[in-house]
C-alpha cells in the first residue's frame, strides 16, 4: 500500500524541514561533526580569499564542505547501526569502520588538494 506523497511546493518544505532537522541532530549528536564545521568556518573563507580564480576558490572550498557531507553520511550509518542493535557484531563494526574511513578519505582529499593548488603557485 503506497502512501500519498506530498508534491511541488509541500514536498520541497517538507524536503527543507527533514534536511533541518537532519543538520541540528548531527549538530547535538555528533562532536565530529561540530569540529568539521568549526574548521569549515575557517577554511571555506580562507579558501576564498586564498584563491587566485574561481576555480581555485571552488578548488579550496568544495573538498571542505565534502567533509561536511560525508561525515552527515557516516553519522546516518552510525545511527542506523545502533538503531538496529546494540550488541556487537562483525558486519555492524564493518559498517562504522567504512564510514569512518570514508570520512578519514574525505579529509585527505581535503588537504591533498589544498597543498596542491596552494604549493604550485
Amino acid at each position: 500500500m503506497e502512501r500519498d506523497k506530498p508534491r511541488g511546493v509541500l514536498r520541497v518544505l517538507r524536503a527543507f524541514d527533514a534536511s533541518f532537522k537532519g543538520l541540528a541532530g548531527a549538530w547535538r549528536e555528533e562532536a565530529a561533526f561540530r569540529q568539521e564545521i568549526a574548521v569549515a568556518l575557517l577554511a571555506v573563507p580562507a579558501g576564498l580569499w586564498l584563491g587566485r580564480s574561481g576555480v581555485e576558490r571552488a578548488l579550496l572550498v568544495a573538498p571542505v564542505l565534502l567533509v561536511l557531507v560525508v561525515e552527515l553520511v557516516n553519522s546516518a550509518i552510525e545511527a542506523t547501526v545502533d538503531r538496529i542493535g546494540r550488541e556487537q557484531h562483525r558486519l555492524a563494526g564493518l559498517a562504522k569502520d567504512i564510514g569512518s574511513a570514508a570520512v578519514l578519505m574525505a579529509i585527505v582529499l581535503c588537504g591533498v588538494v589544498w597543498a596542491l593548488v596552494l604549493i604550485g603557485r
